[in-house]
């Protein structure tokens, strides 16, 4: 395991956030009111987000500048290592040169709290009082509640009911940095009785519980709605990641040929890649940029690309993406966090004009992957980020099958300390691969507003 990294003092770490919307050969599809079903404006989503972020949400700009007590709190575990993994190009016996990016070093083992800190920021200023949100693996949830620590704000977690079962160890990090963490669906909401009534041993959906956070929101003046993926705003803080890979890169004398990242909602994803991209669409380079997400939730590879809510009880506005469906809901696998039935608008329209790909692996494989790395080069990754291995590990492959010598870049997303159970699991044979059934998908898609039917 070599390193590539900073010190760490200030001046290595990006002043500004970079936005892949200014650089677009065509923009992608406004958001919509779920009412009129005509693009919202900025007063519409006031009553769940600051305007600041608003403002974030719709920007053109290139470069939007990082907030100084951003960039303090950042200071704590930014700039993260890159590595170069030789001891894994010996152990796959290939020759390509693999990279990783390891978010893991954050105090949350993630790359999230990349943007729960500013969003925290922006609320305090903003005058709110507590936030509420959703999470699936509970590395959101973990980042989102320290935080609101940090800058004094309460916090309220609706966190899926499967995972809230899986990983009790998340939800006590969460507790004891000062968040109330619920099981969703609850019985605090209309929109978690309601499905309860429906479905009383329901394992739950990361839509179900934006809509509980969602509700909570907008029925009390002095809370906000906070999301740790999907939105323009929350990819754009993670881009902290991908510029300060371009800049260590720089430092290794390399560049990467082929980048491979998860995908659930895409906020990792584009954290690492957006600035490559971004590279690319300005005719600088010609990275080829691969997103991988489960084969038991796969809306990059075979969802529908629509106008659809971000939410089961529709209370979202509607947004254009790789869809699964709002009503859909993941089997209880061991994907992390990547169980979501949308993709990011962002990251779905550059699928749409081609400018990445998209494709899935199984639990299986998956975890396989995580096992081989981290027999290597001694981190235990995320189920999440076992997606993002797996990827490149078949890229690497595919460099020995063909005796050619590539650079491979990945982002290790975060580590797998607080998800020992799903390598129990897999190490005494209980986990097993899930093909999600094309009519299970063609009914969830079936349920998708008019607008998005075309």
């Amino acid at each position: 395991m070599e390193s590539v990294k900073y010190l760490l003092d200030e001046s290595r770490i990006p002043k500004a956030w970079y936005n892949v919307a200014s650089d677009l050969p065509q923009p992608a599809s406004p958001p919509l009111h779920p009412g009129t079903l005509q693009p919202i404006g900025p007063d519409d989503l006031a009553p769940i987000f600051p305007m600041s972020l608003i403002l974030q949400e719709v920007s053109q700009e290139r470069e939007i500048e990082i907030p100084t007590p951003v960039r303090d709190v950042y200071r704590q575990w930014r700039p993260t290592p890159l590595f170069r993994a030789r001891r894994w190009e010996k152990l796959l016996d290939t020759p390509a040169r693999i990279y990783y990016k390891y978010e893991g070093v954050s105090p949350a083992g993630s790359h999230k709290p990349n943007t729960a800190v500013p969003q925290a920021f922006y609320n305090k200023e903003a005058g709110t009082k507590r936030l509420a949100t959703e999470t699936g693996a509970g590395q959101w949830g973990s980042s989102l509640a320290m935080a609101c620590a940090f800058f004094g704000i309460e916090c309220k977690v609706f966190m899926v009911r499967v995972s809230y079962d899986q990983k009790p160890y998340r939800r006590a990090l969460m507790e004891t940095f000062g968040a109330s963490v619920t099981a969703s669906p609850s019985t605090e909401t209309e929109a978690g009785r309601s499905i309860l009534a429906e479905h009383p041993d329901s394992r739950g959906s990361l839509g179900i519980a934006i809509s509980e956070a969602v509700e909570v929101a907008a029925r009390d003046a002095d809370t906000k709605y906070s999301l740790g993926s999907v939105l323009n705003h929350v990819l754009l803080h993670q881009t902290v990641i991908g510029l300060e890979t371009l800049e260590q890169m720089k430092m290794a004398g390399d560049y990467p040929e082929i980048l491979v990242g998860c995908t659930g909602g895409g906020s990792n994803f584009a954290g690492i890649a957006f600035p490559f991209i971004g590279r690319n669409l300005r005719g600088q380079a010609s990275t080829r940029v691969v997103a991988v997400e489960p084969s038991a939730c796969p809306s990059l590879t075979r969802g529908r690309f629509a106008y659809d809510f971000g939410d089961t009880a529709r209370l979202t506005p509607l947004v254009k993406m790789h869809t699964l469906g709002s009503s859909f809901i993941p089997p209880g696998i061991h994907a992390g966090g990547l169980r979501y039935h949308g993709m990011a608008p962002l990251v779905s329209h550059l699928l749409d004009i081609g400018a990445i790909e998209a494709t899935n692996v199984q639990q299986l494989e998956a975890f396989a992957a995580g096992v081989n790395f981290a027999r290597a080069e001694g981190i235990v990754p995320a189920p999440e980020a076992n997606h993002a291995v797996a990827g490149a590990l078949a890229e690497a492959l595919k460099c020995k099958q063909e005796g050619v010598s590539r650079s491979i870049l990945f982002n290790l997303c975060g580590h797998g300390h607080f998800d020992m159970q799903a390598y129990i699991d897999y190490n005494a044979g209980k986990l097993q691969n899930y093909e999600y059934p094309d009519e299970e998908i063609a009914m969830a898609l079936a349920g998708l507003p008019p607008v998005g039917a075309a």
